[in-house]
């Protein structure tokens, strides 16, 4: 099957005709109406720096449900600290969410720099102008201020695409996952796209489901009300304050 080409003025195709290895299309344009384009129709850009824009929907499709979120004992008990200490005002660790994104997106490129990331320059600008059109969110973890980890991800109406996550200390991208979760269901949004499948994913209670339910979910979730959006800090099992 040839790949298709589609320029700036031309639809994605439907990712019912993605090859094999879930490549849909290529272009050059990256922008925030391609990108909502592409995430309703469950396509996402992936490529390396310097080539063109390929779309993707990969079938399986790797997603977390929130209420299967798994959390291990370690980090349970560490979460379960970080609470009581927020409860006596006493954290050095606190979670936020939309205070610090281009930090987040920035140390997740610098995290895979040396083996090479898909989070370029381009990657970065087009995501933050997302940010700041209201559709891309960020989850950072905080220790005496300074941020050591975090994630990043887009909301579309119910539904909530998981991009990347990174750490500078033990766990600090899972705190952040699990505060994401926890609003999450709050927010009555039941899944996180983890897009494609890896062991650290599915350790964290994520599976890989067939496109076409991906796609179901993804059609009825899209056009539901998005949530408000809390900015500044996040507290488990206690509703945002927005």
């Amino acid at each position: 099957m040839s790949l298709v080409w589609v320029t700036p003025d031309q639809a994605l195709p439907s990712p019912e005709h993605a090859s094999p290895e879930g490549l849909v299309a290529a272009g050059l344009d990256l922008s925030v109406p391609r990108l909502l384009e592409a995430y309703s129709q469950g396509m996402f850009p992936w490529y390396s720096p310097g080539d063109p824009v390929l779309w993707w929907s990969p079938d399986p499709r790797m997603v977390l449900e929130v209420d299967k979120f798994k959390i291990s004992r370690s980090l349970g008990k560490k979460l379960r600290q970080i609470a009581r200490q927020q409860d006596q005002n006493e954290a050095r660790l606190r979670v936020t969410c939309d205070l610090a994104f281009e930090q987040v997106i920035g140390q997740c490129a610098a995290q895979r720099s040396a083996t090479g990331t898909w989070i370029s320059p381009d990657i970065q600008q087009v995501y933050t102008d997302l940010h700041h059109s209201g559709y891309a969110h960020s989850i950072e973890t905080w220790v005496d201020n300074k941020l050591v980890g975090g994630l990043y991800g887009v909301n579309l109406g119910r539904f909530f695409f998981g991009e990347s996550m990174f750490a500078l200390q033990t766990d600090a991208s899972k705190i952040a996952l699990a505060h994401l979760v926890d609003f999450l269901k709050f927010a009555g949004i039941p899944y996180i796209d983890c897009q494609q499948e890896t062991a650290h994913l599915a350790s964290l209670g994520a599976s890989p489901i067939p496109r076409a339910n991906f796609m179901n979910a993804l059609t009825w979730a899209k056009d539901q009300p998005s949530p408000v959006w809390p900015r500044g800090a996040l507290q488990l099992g206690l509703p945002p304050t927005c």
